[in-house]
């Protein structure tokens, strides 16, 4: 996803706030071996949206139109 505007920054911050919640739900129930092996997508996932967040807040925002 790429994130143009606030409403899709909103919805990826939601997202991040899900496999967080969700990673941590995993740390809890399955062993070491299992958490590393189903951890890793989600991780990679969240480096993705969080390069997108980090994209969007550098640039400059833009300006409505009259």
């Amino acid at each position: 996803m790429v994130i143009t505007n606030d409403q899709d920054l909103a919805v990826t911050q939601q997202r991040i706030r899900q496999f967080h919640t969700l990673l941590q739900q995993l740390r809890q129930c399955e062993t070491a071996q299992n958490y590393a092996l189903m951890a890793i997508a989600y991780l990679l996932e969240l480096d993705k949206m969080n390069e997108e967040i980090r994209s969007y807040l550098a640039s400059p925002p833009t300006q409505p139109t009259a």
